[in-house]
């Protein structure tokens, strides 16, 4: 997982799968990149991530919980039409923004 930190927005780099066998790798990993940086935004870019099931859902919505607590806030760009069915039917759309 790669990420930048431009003034307050920390964008991280999504690749391969988000289920239930990698969710709580990249739940740490991202846990640990949030904490460490002071940013206001975090923009998950799924560009290169191929599949996502549930487990990804909860990860996505933790992290936006997480922003929202410090006053920041969370989008996601780039994803795959798939991806994008499953966040419009599950209501993702309606608190974490798209680019």
């Amino acid at each position: 997982m790669r990420h930048t930190l431009r003034g307050q927005t920390l964008t991280v780099y999504l690749s391969g799968e988000l289920d239930h066998h990698s969710a709580s790798q990249i739940r740490q990993e991202l846990d640990a990149l949030i904490r460490d940086s002071r940013a206001r935004r975090l923009v998950l870019d799924l560009s290169s991530l191929t599949f996502m099931d549930s487990s990804g859902i909860g990860v996505i919505l933790g992290r936006y919980n997480q922003m929202a607590r410090r006053g920041g806030s969370l989008a996601v760009r780039k994803p795959s039409s798939q991806i994008n069915r499953i966040f419009d039917l599950s209501g993702v759309y309606q608190i974490v923004e798209r680019l």
